[in-house]
């Protein structure tokens, strides 16, 4: 059954405050990444192993804003709420646990099980 306008809004709401979070998260990673290394060669050791973490925190999240990105697209285009692959409604429950999802868990199990 299709979401109705309320739905929508909501999804469009939880959508929204998350790309909000994330992009501060991603600033907050630039702003860091501005640091300059300490002088010390043991304490840089440290830092470098940091900039791998931020590194990957920063794409985790840059990839999370695509996704809501395309999902706040879809609820423009009517499309949300639609499977891509199979073209059935996703269940309201996993919407709600993961709004920015665009298949249903049982073509999302099928992905991941293919790659």
């Amino acid at each position: 059954m299709p979401l109705s306008q309320e739905e929508l809004q909501h999804f469009n709401s939880l959508l929204s405050e998350e790309k909000q979070t994330l992009n501060k998260r991603v600033e907050l990673i630039h702003d860091h990444a501005k640091d300059p290394l300490d002088a010390d060669s043991s304490e840089q050791a440290a830092e470098l192993g940091n900039v791998e973490v931020v590194s990957a925190l920063e794409t985790d999240a840059v990839n999370e804003l695509a996704e809501i990105n395309a999902a706040l697209q879809r609820i423009e285009a009517g499309t949300y709420g639609v499977c891509i692959s199979c073209g059935e409604d996703i269940a309201k429950p996993r919407l709600e646990a993961r709004p920015s999802s665009f298949e249903c868990v049982d073509c999302a199990e099928e992905t991941q099980r293919a790659g």
